[in-house]
């Protein structure tokens, strides 16, 4: 007999929870990603600002998946459905097209970074979606303080000095603070001609508060924590330019403000990719705004109840993007197929969401930590957010090498995940007379 087939799209946490929710079932599971590794996001600022290397954020699906025998791991990119046929039709990494048959379809792409339709603010503004964003993240911090040191212009030294964030969210939060700490402690003593610690970090939002989503209790709390490391908090104020030499943004009142700063980096708003749309086409499915897919209470598109939308992808009740629900959705999209296809009677609880809480890293030693009617900001919400990712850290070595990498930070300032170069690799040329003769057979 043939196992029925599940297509699993995207290898985040709604997408491996669902297979480990699958893990006993009589299915044969099919797991699509465009990556061959999953990227523990929460922390990819982590990454960026020299704390924790790729490996301690990033395992590889194959390696994470190798006990999983019912299992099979594609390096491809979803690009439409046909719910007809029931096919997903991807694209291989040569570039070549392949046609997925699939008896249950889980869709947990995730989301994309939103520029609320200024595409033209990528080239100077990189996101923090994903693994190669840290890392042009990390080249762009380190570089332009290596740019202050090397010009002689004070305007020009103060415009490599200056670093501006789109975004109060978790992300632009997160990382402002680590820049910080970066100027202050991690460069201390580097340089001869600049003084790090000088660095002015911008943070913008068109909203007012920071954190908003963390309640106003620790949103002010948030703010005054950002203020006290010398974050310069501009709320109200919504980008409008971005080029190579900085930004202009509009305040509610009507006025504009120019500020020069080479390094701008951009962490507000998400997007659905373009996968979600030929979704939408395909099976007459609604999207919000943001191009998120409305689901049912079952997580599944009215009229197609093979087909589940998971995580960051979904539109559901106004549940907000956060890693805890990608985890609770997908592992709910993987228990009603198992038990379906086990012969149980079909579940009609609808997919509720337990709210494990929020939390954001400011500084070293302080942290804000939301549950419920529980409001934790310091040291305590530092070792609640310190515990938590513990957890959900990808493997015993991830959770090993980020304890140690956290205990040197907090210890010293020091930080030793800092490579990067100053422009693309490139070849170098061997000199004819140089050059190998090729061996013979």
């Amino acid at each position: 007999m043939i196992p029925r087939r599940v297509v699993i799209i995207g290898g985040g946490f709604a997408g491996l929870f669902a297979v480990r929710a699958l893990r006993r079932a009589p299915v044969a599971v099919t797991l699509v990603d465009r990556c061959a590794h999953h990227t523990f996001q929460p922390l990819l600022y982590q990454c960026a600002s020299g704390i924790l290397s790729s490996g301690q954020i990033a395992q590889p699906l194959r390696a994470i998946l190798r006990r999983r025998e019912n299992v099979r791991c594609l390096l491809a990119t979803a690009t439409d459905v046909d719910p007809t046929e029931r096919l997903v039709h991807l694209v291989l990494s040569d570039g070549s097209g392949l046609a997925l048959p699939y008896d249950d379809l889980i869709v947990g792409v995730g989301v994309r970074q939103s520029y609320f339709g200024h595409d033209e603010f990528v080239e100077h503004a990189p996101g923090m979606k994903t693994l190669e964003d840290a890392h042009a993240v990390r080249r762009r911090l380190f570089r332009a303080f290596e740019m202050a040191e090397a010009v002689e212009d004070p305007r020009e030294r103060a415009a490599w000095l200056s670093f501006a964030l789109v975004g109060a969210g978790p992300t632009g939060v997160e990382l402002a603070g680590q820049i910080r700490e970066i100027a202050r402690h991690t460069l201390d003593r580097e340089f001869s001609s600049i003084d790090p610690g000088q660095a002015r970090v911008l943070l913008f939002d068109g909203v007012d508060a920071v954190l908003a989503s963390f309640g106003p209790v620790l949103s002010r709390r948030a703010q005054r924590t950002l203020e006290s490391l010398g974050v310069e908090v501009h709320l109200g104020a919504i980008a409008t330019e971005v080029d190579e030499r900085g930004l202009t943004v509009r305040r509610h009142s009507g006025e504009s403000q120019r500020y020069d700063a080479r390094t701008v980096l951009w962490t507000a708003g998400v997007e659905a990719p373009p996968l979600a749309g030929a979704l939408a086409r395909a099976t007459g499915a609604k999207q919000d705004r943001a191009g998120r897919i409305l689901v049912e209470p079952d997580l599944t598109i009215a009229g197609h109840p093979e087909i589940r939308v998971v995580g960051d992808l979904m539109n559901l009740n106004g549940l907000p993007g956060l890693a805890e629900v990608a985890m609770q959705s997908g592992a709910y999209a993987g228990r009603h197929i198992r038990h379906r296809v086990e012969g149980r009677k079909p579940s009609t609880r609808p997919f509720r969401y337990l709210d494990l809480g929020s939390a954001a890293y400011i500084s070293r030693g302080r942290a804000v930590v939301k549950r419920g009617r529980l409001h934790v900001s310091g040291v305590v919400g530092w070792l609640i957010w310190l515990f938590i990712h513990l957890v959900f850290l990808t493997g015993f070595r991830s959770r090993a090498g980020a304890m140690m990498s956290w205990a040197v930070v907090f210890a010293s300032g020091s930080r030793r995940e800092r490579a990067f170069a100053s422009g693309e690799a490139h070849t170098v040329d061997v000199p004819e007379a140089a050059a190998p003769s090729p061996r013979s057979a």
